[in-house]
């Protein structure tokens, strides 16, 4: 059975540079018509994944496809497969126009199409500026163009919001909303949460190259539930009678802050009230992007540490 068109499928995908393994038979999906989300702290193995699915990294074993084909084996890749992993790799003499046409006259694009695409990323005022006198937010946007310039189904950014104001951060979410809109496949690296929350509709988390979590966004938030925050100045005692109990989590948010997740705020209070700890301030918070990816990521470090000292 063919891979619909457009899917992008990484299935046991492992990979090592010498005794560091950077990823871990690592499987995930990613459809068309939707924006996902790829996530993992520094170091998880997101950069490698990206680099194996684009044709630039050889995996010890598994595969990364595009419609159930390699990077390799698409006959125009370009026309099929925009991506942006970095935004420095322009000619500093060259305008933004020049550069997109050298590269279209090498994958046989029309000049017009240049123009096109400078539109469509709002850089035609700067067309003709030489690319050393761009902002980082403007080489975004350049990488961007040359990305779309083969009118590709599928999209991989690698931090495309980085170094965007909010105007542009906006612009770059509205407009990649349209393309997922199309029926085109949009998979978005990134470390900033808050505007992963904001534009991705489906999420894949990996931290050291394991996957972690997959699924809808709003799915995320569901599994990781609610927070009870907590104010007390005996923030030790009431960690230590919390961590005893299973199936809790505890981050210290300040001096004398908790956030609890595993109990709710009727439990918090008569925990509190059997170990004679004083509270001064106890509220129920909706779990945020950033208190779930870490509570998910630090789950996958201690479960890895675990199997490491199994081993040992």
């Amino acid at each position: 059975m063919s891979e619909p068109e457009g899917r992008v499928l990484v299935a046991g995908l492992t990979k090592s540079f010498g005794a560091i393994k950077a990823v871990d038979d690592l499987s995930f999906s990613v459809e068309p018509g939707s924006i996902t989300g790829f996530l993992g702290p520094n170091g998880a193995g997101k950069t490698t994944t990206l680099r194996t699915l684009l044709g630039l990294v050889a995996p010890d074993s598994g595969r990364a496809t595009i419609g159930g084909r390699s990077y390799a084996e698409l006959q125009r890749p370009t026309d099929e497969v925009g991506a942006v992993l970095e935004s420095t790799g322009f000619h500093p003499a060259r305008s933004g126009r020049e550069h997109l046409r050298v590269y279209g006259t090498v994958n046989g694009y029309p000049p017009k199409r240049a123009d096109e695409v400078l539109e469509l990323v709002g850089l035609t005022d700067a067309a003709r500026r030489p690319v050393r006198g761009y902002s980082l937010g403007m080489r975004q946007r350049l990488a961007l163009a040359a990305a779309l310039l083969g009118d590709p189904r599928v999209l991989v950014l690698d931090e495309p919001a980085n170094g965007l104001d909010p105007e542009g951060i906006a612009w770059m979410r509205k407009l990649l909303r349209t393309l997922a809109r199309q029926g085109r496949t949009v998979l978005v690296s990134s470390h900033v949460l808050s505007e992963v929350r904001q534009l991705v509709d489906h999420v894949v988390i990996i931290s050291k190259g394991r996957l972690v979590h997959q699924g809808m966004l709003a799915e995320l938030f569901d599994s990781q539930g609610s927070v009870v925050s907590v104010q007390t100045p005996q923030a030790d005692d009431l960690t230590a009678a919390v961590a005893a109990r299973s199936g809790t989590r505890i981050e210290r948010a300040g001096p004398d802050r908790l956030c609890i997740a595993g109990m709710n705020a009727a439990e918090v209070g008569r925990l509190a009230l059997v170990e004679g700890i004083e509270l001064h301030g106890l509220a129920v918070e909706q779990s945020d992007l950033e208190r779930a990816f870490f509570a998910l990521t630090a789950g996958a470090d201690r479960e890895s540490d675990l199997a490491l000292k199994e081993v040992s």
